[in-house]
């Protein structure tokens, strides 16, 4: 295993080339997984401009955006690890409405939000069509071992160290949870590309 230092904007130029290599005969359903720290969401981000440079409409997914309602999410309290891990989002929602319509033979019909957690009340969305070829852009925690059906995976990893360092006061009880998606399903392990997030500002590339 070798360890790639990259610039960040080297890490997007070439995620995006393999993006757009990546043959499905329809969308692209790429999952950029990661605690909040490691900036999932802005490497998504970033990839939305130059994939359209390649002629791919690029349609950006938050998971934060598809949580469960206060009563499920917050049932054994607002700090429980175990729940933040289990049931905070609705990954069912995510699939029926978003996965689903952008595998083999669907109909490219999805919605980028579900639930406001502010309101605690449907986004109530409208529907965006995807073209053929398209690429959804989803980012968050813990997408991985969940059952997911995404075709590439971006791994954003942290060292314990360097997520407990980077997690803020607000979050650092989701701490056990991501101690627990590490052992329970090694995310660096299933990935298709892992990119070091120690430093979001100094991204490295793990290769074989």
């Amino acid at each position: 295993m070798r360890i790639r230092p990259v610039t960040p904007a080297r890490l997007v130029d070439e995620l995006a080339g393999r993006i757009d290599s990546t043959t499905t005969g329809g969308w692209v359903r790429v999952g950029f997984d990661g605690a909040p720290s490691a900036a999932p969401g802005a490497v998504a981000d970033a990839m939305v401009d130059p994939l359209r440079v390649l002629g791919r409409q690029a349609v950006r997914v938050d998971l934060g955006d598809f949580m469960r309602p206060a009563s499920v999410r917050l049932e054994l309290g607002r700090d429980n690890p175990d729940s933040y891990y289990e049931r905070w989002f609705d990954l069912a929602a995510l699939s029926r409405e978003v996965l689903g319509p952008l595998a083999p033979g669907g109909s490219g019909r999805i919605v980028t939000t579900f639930w406001n957690p502010e309101t605690d009340r449907s986004s109530r969305p409208s529907y965006v069509d995807v073209s053929t070829g398209g690429v959804l852009l989803l980012s968050g925690p813990l997408l991985q071992g969940a059952g997911l059906d995404l075709d590439l995976v971006v791994h954003c990893a942290q060292s314990p160290a360097a997520l407990a360092r980077r997690t803020g006061d607000e979050l650092r009880w989701t701490l056990p949870a991501f101690d627990r998606y590490r052992d329970e399903v090694d995310p660096e392990s299933l990935a298709e590309v892992v990119v070091r997030m120690d430093d979001p500002r100094h991204p490295a590339l793990v290769e074989e």
